[in-house]
């Protein structure tokens, strides 16, 4: 066993801008593998929530294996030779604990919530599953027809998310964000033993994880357990790195998509930055200005007065590498949705040319503050901004400075920004176009 702390470091997060109620200790050390632990304490309730961020997702794929990170998401469930088969999920179960796991573009991350009596149970699973896991191919199939049932109920029989995943095979060209997290059918298909064995031991390994504990717990007993329990575990030869950069875009996409729905659609995805970049923060404040709620600019105007989109929605995604300010709606059935279209772009324009007045942007300014500080009531919520900072920054410091950059936006930054990246050159735009389905004996039905 070897004790590998080599460096601590201990920090005070005041995420209140204006009071500095919500403060909270961080501590954090790297173990000699390479590994990360971050420490919050937080003795206000008797429970512990464990979360293992493996520096892995859609965005660390190839053509060939897409989808092989959210198929491990599934594997890593599968056990191992000292807990086989369901024993993680009903050892969970039988002290009162919850756990699950999630996949995204830049991570998959573990977590178990549990009474803070069973932290070292939780630490010893995690530590055991991330360097011994089952993986044969029996394991494998099982696993990947679930997965395939997952994409087939969840984004091929979806309109709007197929219609997403259609935005974003046509947007990209050069970088891996371009194909979904769920990964192509026939890659899901091709994906074999071989394959995973060698993702495993790459992307598994200690030096490309971080590990979060928040909750009750004292901290030097628990840098004893993470050090007994993952400290001995050997680190691998880092992955490879993403080196493609996604070209500039020169003009508009328009791709026509044809598939069975009910009510015609579309959907249009800017590029904008990582979110690292600085003018981050802006678009985020426009978003909520165009999209936030029934208040918000395109659904009081196309929803609410003009009764002409059954639905509107939009976000500014951010993740690692530049991604997308998106914007989609479905028409009422007795409207036109390139004229839903047309007044969406308008509004997205209006951004540019006309300043957002005070109180529309002080009350998107407090939304965002508001959401900000709503996600850092609970243990878990906390643990997952920090991860979160940590993917998509590579510094989970910089969660600190959120309240203070949603401040200082400026309705001449969100003007500069909606010139600069809400532009028709930089667009991509996925039009719906319903066709009746075909019953089980080939005739359409309505």
């Amino acid at each position: 066993m070897r004790f590998a702390r080599i460096s601590i470091l201990l920090l005070f997060l005041y995420p209140l801008a204006h009071s500095g109620e919500l403060s909270f200790p961080i501590e954090e050390y790297r173990l000699n593998n390479g590994m990360t632990a971050i420490l919050l304490p937080d003795h206000s309730n008797p429970s512990v929530t464990a979360q293992v961020w493996y520096k892995t997702g859609s965005r660390n794929e190839r053509p060939g294996i897409t989808g092989i990170s959210h198929l491990f998401e599934h594997l890593m469930f599968k056990g191992t030779d000292k807990y086989p088969g369901g024993t993680f999920d009903r050892m969970i179960e039988s002290i009162g604990g919850r756990d699950n796991a999630w996949t995204w573009l830049d991570n998959t991350a573990y977590y178990e919530i549990v009474p803070a009596d069973k932290l070292e149970m939780v630490l010893e699973l995690e530590a055991d599953r991330a360097r011994n896991l089952t993986l044969n191919n029996d394991n494998i199939t099982s696993e990947r027809n679930v997965v395939i049932n997952e994409r087939l109920w969840s984004l091929d029989n979806s309109p709007e998310n197929s219609m997403y995943e259609v935005m974003v095979n046509n947007a990209f060209v050069a970088h891996p964000y371009r194909w979904e997290v769920i990964g192509f059918l026939s890659d899901l298909k091709a994906i074999t033993l071989d394959d995973c064995l060698e993702y495993y031991r790459i992307h598994y390994a200690p030096n490309n994880s971080f590990l979060i504990l928040a909750g009750d717990f004292q901290t030097g007993q628990a840098k004893k357990m993470i050090d007994k329990y993952f400290g001995s575990l050997n680190a691998e030869k880092p992955p490879p790195p993403v080196k493609s950069v996604e070209p500039e875009q020169k003009g508009e996409k328009r791709i026509d998509f044809y598939r069975a729905a009910q009510l015609p659609a579309f959907i249009a995805g800017y590029k904008i930055p990582g979110a690292s970049d600085p003018d981050i923060m802006a678009l985020e404040v426009a978003a909520r200005i165009l999209f936030d709620g029934e208040s918000s600019r395109l659904y009081r105007r196309l929803v609410y007065t003009e009764e002409k989109a059954f639905s509107i929605s939009g976000q500014a995604e951010t993740h690692h590498d530049p991604y997308l300010f998106y914007v989609s709606a479905q028409a009422n059935p007795e409207a036109d949705i390139e004229e839903i279209k047309k007044e969406i772009f308008e509004e997205i324009d209006r951004l540019k040319n006309q300043p957002v007045g005070s109180d529309e942007l002080q009350k998107a300014r407090n939304r965002l503050e508001s959401d900000f500080v709503m996600g850092l009531q609970s243990n878990e919520d906390r643990a997952f901004n920090i991860g979160i900072y940590q993917i998509n920054t590579d510094d989970y410091r910089n969660v600190m400075t959120y309240p203070e950059r949603i401040l200082h936006v400026t309705a001449a930054d969100i003007m500069r920004v909606a010139g600069k990246y809400l532009n028709e050159r930089n667009r991509t735009v996925v039009n719906l176009i319903p066709e009746k389905a075909e019953s089980s004996d080939g005739a359409e039905s309505d």
